[in-house]
Formats: structure tokens, C-alpha cells, sequence
């Protein structure tokens, strides 16, 4: 049995490569590598796999998921930037593949080993990635 939380936050960043020059940077990230940043309203689905417990008739109880994407993801990431505000990305380039493996990562960290986790992302309504930890 599969159970879902879905959360939204809203942040800005910039897509860019330091080891580049400005021009290659431009030609490959677009307008995403805008030196002002831009933003995004994202929408994070997380997503519980395991047994349901006999006891409670739930897999996870989705107000203790809600708590933990709150603390862990929604409240550091939400209205920030990424590339000045998060310490994750101080190193790392905050495209959505690698935003989506920090938020899996810090939620891996909180949800009990038992169950299996995967995230998607939208970053736009048309752009999503899908992470599962493999």
C-alpha cells in the first residue's frame, strides 16, 4: 500500500556551472541561469510505501508525514533561495534532479527504514522528476 502527502513551496534559484564561463552557462542553462535568479511554485508529492498496520489501519499516519516534510523541507526551502539560503546547495547546482535528491535524502532520514520512499517534484506543471533513491 502506497500513501501520499502533497506539499507546495515556493523558492528561487539559479542554474549555473562556476567551472564555466558565463557563456557556456548561458547556452546550456537559458534563461534559468538569469544572474537575479528566477523562481518556482513547487510541488512535492511524498510518497509511503509498506504494510498497513493492523493496530491503526494505517501505513504512516499522514499528519506525522505532514510534520516531518514541514520541518525538513517546506519550512527551510520555502521563500528562499536556494543558492544563498539552503546550505545544501552552497556546492551544488539546485536543478531539480539534485532538489529532488536533498529532499528525498533529508526525508529518508526521518521516515522509518520499513517503508519505502519516493518523491516527485514539479518544478513547473509540465517538468517533474521522480526520485526513489536509485
Amino acid at each position: 500500500m502506497k500513501v501520499g502527502r502533497r506539499e507546495t513551496f515556493n523558492c528561487a534559484h539559479r542554474l549555473n556551472n562556476p567551472a564555466w564561463s558565463e557563456e557556456k552557462n548561458r547556452e546550456v542553462f537559458g534563461k534559468c541561469n538569469n544572474n537575479n535568479y528566477h523562481g518556482h511554485n513547487y510541488v512535492l508529492e511524498t510518497w509511503v510505501d509498506g504494510a498497513i498496520d493492523p493496530e491503526t489501519g494505517y501505513v504512516m499516519d499522514a499528519k506525522i508525514l505532514k510534520d516531518i516534510i514541514r520541518e525538513h523541507v517546506t519550512t527551510p526551502f520555502d521563500h528562499r533561495n536556494l543558492n544563498l539560503d539552503v546550505p545544501d546547495f552552497k556546492n551544488l547546482n539546485p536543478t531539480a534532479e539534485n532538489i529532488a535528491v536533498v529532499i528525498w535524502n533529508k526525508l529518508r532520514a526521518e521516515i522509518p527504514s520499513e517503508f519505502k520512499l519516493s518523491i516527485r517534484l514539479y518544478e513547473t506543471e509540465n517538468n517533474i522528476v521522480e526520485y526513489d533513491g536509485q
